[in-house]
């Protein structure tokens, strides 16, 4: 039988994937060990183990002995832990990485100056010119270099230590790198004052053009900048757990002797009375037992449209009680709620990744001792041959020289970093280079359903008036109650009651109707808005509006009813539509050969609705699922042999998006999915999913070749360092030339990479369907006293035309517009116009397209663009 036990280590003095390897390594030798997974962006390691054949001090011991540091990771309780200290962690090493950048760019600057300055005959001080000034020109080379190496030591630290224990890593590349430069530095320094002492101008000279400090100097502030670059993005691995922890409120109500009691959140007990008032974030779990509330709960299923609950009912901790007051009996605390658990999984998603295994360092891993053996061997055959100490070590550190790592280390990050910075441009923000790197390997996309394919807010969808009653009229009964309602189903009301321009009365006796609707008088008439069961509390019943609503609700829809004195006005439909981008987003993946599943915790009837309007097939559809389940369903994907990227946008996609091999986050979504995601859209645009892809590809493809120009170099030169055609042709590699060779490998690396700031990708936006019909509202009038509707109503005009005025397109060319800004303003700017409807404006084609009715002039037009801040050039 074995006995499970799962701990999580703080691992230390990893620098790169060839050091979580062999944490990995070291630790899967160890009888008992089931699952264990390295994080070398955490620093930390999860270990599944059978606790009757290991312990938790084996596993510490194994890592030590590997070379590494590792210590138990302490899990708090929710509210005790302290977001402050989680951040700090990062933050301190972040700091120390930004001084060390900070120490070696100061020392740096000088340093090159003075070794390169002579070459191009910038001003130098007297004491440093000339051959008799040689000892001092090298020493104060060598003094500028002492604080580069000093706060960059840990290089040489970890990097021999490494290379030692037969594990050599970029520090070993590093470390051996710049150490032949300055070894050969001093031993240039010894021999220049040898020979100024012995009057030998000639070989001082020789010496003080062969010192090699500042490529030594180079190597270290480069790396340091990548390394700093990195622990930015380490700083942020902490935000997400940080802020799912702040969603739980830090004091509660609690009713004792009938009296309330603000108490910490550490001091509710379970069974404690909570109150839970409008506006207020509900403490923690628990159920109802006296009283209703509507609660967004949006934060947790990533359902737009909030519930009312009452009695009896079950409420989260962490969801907010819109409108609505309530007592309830706590149920779960600490490290038991929905909110902890979600907390926990995010962390475990985040331990749990695999390292993403960079190409430079599985090559460094033959690539150094290879380069070693090779300078070892070119010296002692030298020495073999006769030739002189400083010809056969001058042979052995050219080697070295040429084949420094610095092309190899700059491969990845300048390609890299080229590539983010052009994502950015685009809209797409890459949080680390993993996610980039990672991101080309993607066949599978998991598309959380609300607020990524949706708009992840309720519109309304459909109005059915009854044949006697005007839209006016029943748009003036709905938006007066619905106003005085918090709920956001009223809000879409009233946003489609704002566009008609209808004007609200006053509501006496109001009353919110748990479960049911609103209730109130309006000019001396008892009006209702709601469900079927209010309107069936009140006696009024009609079979035909009642199967309407039916299947509207089918289709994924909230039906509201709304009656005048026992009579009713009609019907409004609302849901939640998709983005006009969505549809084509999908082909667009499709056209990649990438699998696309949608996951909801929708009901299975709704999902299907959706999947229709985007030409997804029904069994790429996940739904019913809770936050925990979309985290299960990301990791049987990924148990598959699936390279998954997960795209949502809600705190209850947390999980799923940590778990994912890449997670992206909609621009327009919660900071917690934010900060969970490795990639965020800032344009909410799933074509940008696609986009991302393609970069990353392109990304990739450029790393490859930049790894290939990184190592031509060394293939060609070290044959020449070694002096293979010495004896033939007399062709010895100067160090100086060994190093000047390096230095263009870099140099053509970063252009190389440069190329990637003009990717683009191939689709074309103005494809897509602007008058998507999710977006289109369905008017019509029908006959409730027959089974089918008026067919001489039909299908009303659109609610932004009036019905009576006769509409014509015009076409508005305007010019100084730079940003989805200025399209906001000018579509706005039109829109005000009395008679202007279906307001179109394109960034891309510089115009507006309107439909206005007989009354609007091009004047009223013009003025209302100028008012706006831009220019009208042309009125068609």
């Amino acid at each position: 039988m074995i006995f499970l036990q799962k701990e999580h280590f703080d691992i230390t003095g990893m620098t790169c994937s060839a050091c979580s390897s062999r944490v990995e390594k070291a630790v899967g030798k160890l009888p008992g060990i089931i699952n264990h997974s390295v994080n070398l962006l955490k620093n930390s390691m999860v270990v599944e183990f059978d606790e009757k054949l290991l312990s938790t001090n084996e596993i510490i011991q194994a890592v030590e002995k590997a070379g590494y540091g590792a210590s138990l990771h302490h899990n708090q309780s929710l509210s005790k832990q302290s977001p402050t200290k989680i951040e700090n962690k990062a933050e301190d090493i972040h700091t120390q990485m930004k001084k060390r950048l900070f120490i070696s760019i100061i020392f740096m600057l000088p340093l090159f100056y003075i070794s390169m300055g002579h070459m191009f005959s910038l001003p130098m001080p007297s004491l440093l010119l000339g051959t008799e000034n040689a000892l001092s020109f090298a020493f104060t080379q060598f003094l500028l270099l002492i604080p580069i190496v000093f706060v960059n030591f840990k290089y040489y630290s970890v990097g021999f230590k490494t290379l030692f224990q037969l594990s050599p890593n970029m520090d070993s590349l590093i470390a051996l790198g710049s150490s032949a430069a300055i070894i050969y530095g001093i031993y240039a320094i010894y021999k220049i004052s040898f020979a100024l002492g012995h009057g030998d101008l000639s070989t001082a000279h020789h010496f003080s053009m062969d010192l090699y400090f500042e490529s030594a100097g180079m190597i270290l502030t480069l790396i340091t900048l990548g390394k700093f670059l990195e622990s930015r993005a380490k700083n942020k691995t902490s935000d997400a757990i940080t802020k799912l922890m702040n969603l739980a409120p830090k004091t509660a109500l609690r009713l004792e002797n009938n009296q309330e009691q603000e108490i910490s959140i550490d001091d509710v007990k379970l069974n404690d009375i909570l109150i839970v008032k409008a506006g207020a974030s509900i403490p923690t779990d628990g159920i109802i037992i006296e009283g209703h509330g509507v609660i967004d709960e949006s934060s947790l299923t990533g359902e737009p449209i909030p519930c009312d609950k009452t009695i009896d009912q079950t409420v989260i901790g962490g969801t907010i009680n819109k409108s609505g007051y309530f007592k309830m009996r706590v149920t779960k605390i600490g490290e038991n709620t929905t909110l902890a658990q979600i907390i926990n999984l995010v962390d475990d998603a985040t331990s749990s990744k695999a390292p993403i295994a960079k190409i430079a360092d599985k090559i460094s891993a033959i690539f150094v001792p290879i380069v070693i053996t090779l300078a070892i061997i070119a010296t002692i055959i030298w020495l073999f041959k006769g030739e002189s100490l400083e010809f056969a070590l001058s042979i052995g550190i050219c080697v070295l020289v040429i084949s420094c790592p610095c092309a190899l280390g700059l491969a990845t990050p300048t390609a890299i970093m080229v590539g983010t910075g052009k994502g950015a441009s685009l809209g797409i923000l890459s949080k680390s280079a993993q996610a980039l790197e990672t991101l080309h390997n993607i066949n599978t996309v998991v598309l959380d359903k609300t607020g990524t394919i949706t708009q992840g807010k309720p519109q309304v969808t459909d109005i059915y008036t009854s044949k006697e009653v005007t839209l006016q009229q029943l748009l003036t009964v709905a938006s007066s109650l619905e106003k005085l309602s918090e709920h956001p189903l009223g809000e879409a009301i009233l946003q489609v009651a704002d566009k008609h321009n209808i004007l609200t009365l006053a509501v006496e006796n109001f009353k919110q109707i748990a479960g049911q609707g609103l209730s109130g008088i309006i000019d001396n008439s008892i009006c209702l808005a709601g469900n079927q069961k209010l309107l069936i509390a009140h006696d009024i019943k009609n079979e035909q509006l009642f199967s309407l609503g039916n299947k509207l609700a089918q289709q994924g829809k909230t039906p509201l009813y709304f009656t005048k004195d026992d009579k009713i006005l009609g019907l409004i439909a609302i849901a939640d539509t998709i983005k006009a981008t969505s549809p084509q987003a999908i082909q667009e993946l499709k056209n990649l050969g990438i699998n696309i599943y949608m996951l909801t915790g929708d009901n299975q009837l709704t999902a299907k609705q959706i999947s229709k309007q985007i030409n997804l097939e029904e069994n790429n559809i996940i739904s019913d699922v809770l936050p925990q389940d979309k985290e299960a369903q990301i990791r049987q994907l990924q148990n598959q042999g699936q390279k998954v990227a997960m795209v949502g946008d809600g705190i209850n996609d947390a999980p799923a998006l940590a778990r994912a091999d890449v997670g992206i986050a909609i621009g327009a979504g919660t900071d917690i999915a934010i900060d969970s995601a490795d990639i965020i859209l800032m344009k909410n645009n799933l074509l940008d999913v696609v986009t991302a892809i393609k970069l990353s590809k392109a990304v990739i493809k450029n790393i490859r070749e930049n790894l290939f120009w990184a190592f031509i170099y060394n293939i060609i030169g070290i044959p020449i360092a070694m002096g293979l055609f010495y004896t033939a042709f007399g062709l010895k590699l100067n160090p100086m030339i060994g190093a000047l060779a390096m230095s263009f490998s870099s140099v053509f690396v970063v252009t190389n990479a440069l190329r990637l700031r003009f990717f683009q990708n191939n689709y074309q936006t103005s494809s897509i369907n602007k008058d998507n019909s999710s977006t289109a509202i369905n008017i019509q009038a029908i006959d409730l006293n027959t089974s089918k509707g008026d067919d001489n109503m039909g299908l009303l005009n659109n609610l932004f035309h009036k019905n009576s005025e006769k509409q014509t397109e015009k076409i508005i060319s305007i010019e100084g517009m730079m940003c989805q800004h200025c399209v906001r303003h000018a579509t706005e700017a039109l829109e005000k116009i009395d008679g202007v409807s279906d307001v179109k404006v394109s960034l891309e084609n510089k115009n507006a397209v309107i439909h206005v009715n007989q009354n609007v002039t091009d004047e009223q037009i013009t003025n209302a663009i100028v008012e706006a801040g831009y220019e009208v050039t042309a009125i068609k």
